[in-house]
């Protein structure tokens, strides 16, 4: 059924609400993903702070181009949909691609990243694999910590070393 002029500017408004005042967004083509699979990703994406976002291309491109932005809505190929990352900006890509990789018919067409540029999918991929700041931030306490506790070790061992030298010269007068 045919959309109203109507209901295609409502349509239009609400993605330049969500494009001002997302982080990050992930365009994809879901041709041949079962509505199962697409409601799983769904879960997974509001579960992170995120949300889908499925219209046609055209109106897409629209909102884009009234936003700012200069999304040519005729390359996107396949039926196209849009993740909105409003929470940070590498969540989005890294659920996408997790699932992407779990379900080949779906595929990254490529996104924007805090409303700077516009990345192809080579660049979304990259950025979701990319270590989570939570993973970065175990190594940089792991790094901090290992001086430490290396001089601590070291410590113990030379305490060690001579508790044990006197524990035999002890032993053998």
């Amino acid at each position: 059924m045919a959309l109203t002029k109507e209901q295609k500017k409502r349509i239009i408004e609400d993605l330049k609400e969500k494009i001002a005042k997302q982080k990050a967004v992930v365009f994809f083509d879901f041709t041949g993903l079962k509505v199962k699979d697409l409601s799983s990703l769904r879960k997974k994406i509001k579960a992170a702070g995120s949300e889908i976002k499925i219209a046609k291309k055209t109106l897409f491109g629209l909102a884009f181009k009234e936003a700012g932005f200069a999304l040519d809505s005729k390359k996107l190929k396949g039926e196209t949909a849009l993740v909105f990352g409003y929470k940070d900006e590498i969540s989005p890509a890294k659920i996408v691609y997790q699932f992407s990789l779990e379900n080949p018919n779906l595929k990254i067409l490529g996104g924007l990243i805090e409303s700077q540029k516009l990345l192809d999918a080579e660049q979304i991929i990259e950025l979701a694999q990319l270590p989570s700041k939570e993973e970065l931030l175990a190594k940089l306490v792991g790094v901090l910590s290992a001086p430490v506790s290396n001089l601590v070790y070291a410590l113990n061992y030379n305490l060690r070393g001579l508790v044990y030298v006197l524990s035999r010269i002890k032993s053998e007068s």
